[in-house]
């Protein structure tokens, strides 16, 4: 696994949009004031020609344009790491206009984003062996003040808090936002954290009030990771295969999913061998968090596939689209532990870079 660089003091900061840009609000102003926060902190920026783009489907610009904008920005010279300007809906359309043979020959450098995104953290890290930050968009870094978790990606970012050059370790946090407070009129509004994080955790399919799980690390949204299956870039079972010594720890949530369609793409995932060599998983809030169709919510959605494995499984974790979210490193060798002790639910993970 190659592990980029981690940004320096008045390191440049590159943008791209490969999924949506910050054309609109409030995400416009958001980017604009994390831009402000940045270059007082002495950071350079570099602005991909998408960024404020608007002229695409579901994406930034045409799929060519963001291929081409992903590329050049992560194989040219004048940026340091890059940040995404946002998620989307049809990045998967830019992959074939992605030159991942060239992405695989240059120096790595980070690359953090989320959710559509997963179309690059995922592939970076399954086609290309290099390591990948999961974790929030540009925008995010324009809000007043910076949660923790903004003030974690951004430590990831720049690798502070490395023990010994060679691990990072993040925990969960106590509360989680219901209902945001950000909108056209608010764009700066920080997360509004209203409900304590209550982690339910299982061994196979029963559930426990304490787990260690260790294993490579990869994942992502699950409504693009199960859109790539059966793909020119499905390459997961030659990975899985790679690192078996290791074993996988997935990582998984979701956005536009309901329940069925989570138990739809689980299936799709494991049928598709995709848990081959796996270690365990780690379950985030998913957008349609408390929903039940049928009888079916989401803790059944989930493990009612995956149970057989008999492996630990955390879920309702931090991660994902219902904030805060822990930043993680795609590829990393990571240990995670969780306990839950008189209602009080704590996790954390420690990333090793080898």
């Amino acid at each position: 696994m190659k592990y980029p660089e981690f940004l320096k003091e008045n390191g440049t900061i590159g943008f791209a949009a490969p999924s949506f840009g910050c054309a609109i609000e409030p995400y416009r102003t958001a980017f604009v004031h994390a831009q402000e926060k940045w270059k007082n902190q002495g950071y350079q920026l570099q602005l991909g020609p998408n960024c404020y783009a608007d002229d695409g489907i579901g994406i930034s610009s045409t799929p060519e344009n963001c291929g081409r904008e992903l590329t050049d920005s992560y194989c040219e010279n004048d940026n340091d790491v890059i940040i995404s300007c946002g998620g989307g809906e049809l990045m998967c359309e830019t992959l074939d206009h992605i030159d991942f043979d060239k992405i695989r020959e240059v120096n790595p450098k980070w690359f953090m984003g989320y959710s559509d995104n997963t179309n690059f953290t995922f592939l970076l890290t399954t086609l290309c062996d290099t390591a990948s930050i999961y974790g929030p968009c540009a925008a995010a870094f324009g809000m007043e003040p910076w949660h923790q978790a903004v003030q974690d990606a951004f430590d990831l970012l720049c690798g502070r808090n490395i023990s010994d050059g060679k691990e990072i370790s993040l925990q969960g946090y106590p509360l989680w936002e219901k209902e945001s407070l950000k909108d056209e009129e608010h764009p700066l509004e920080p997360y509004q954290v209203t409900e304590p994080s209550v982690l339910h955790l299982y061994q196979g399919k029963t559930e426990t009030d304490s787990l260690q799980i260790e294993g490579r690390l990869i994942g992502g949204c699950l409504d693009c990771l199960s859109n790539l299956v059966g793909t020119k870039f499905d390459q997961v079972a030659e990975f899985a295969e790679r690192y078996k010594e290791d074993g996988i720890l997935w990582f998984i949530e979701s956005c536009d999913l309901n329940v069925m369609g989570i138990r739809r793409a689980m299936w799709q995932l494991e049928h598709a061998g995709w848990f081959h060599h796996v270690k365990g998983f780690i379950i985030g809030r998913p957008l349609c968090h408390g929903e039940n169709l049928m009888g079916l919510d989401q803790y059944h959605a989930v493990l009612d596939i995956i149970g057989h494995y008999n492996v630990p499984v955390i879920m309702d974790a931090d991660l994902g689209h219902i904030p805060p979210m822990v930043p993680v490193i795609c590829g990393s060798v990571s240990r995670v532990t969780a306990n839950r002790t008189d209602g009080n639910s704590t996790w954390h993970i420690d990333m090793q870079l080898r």
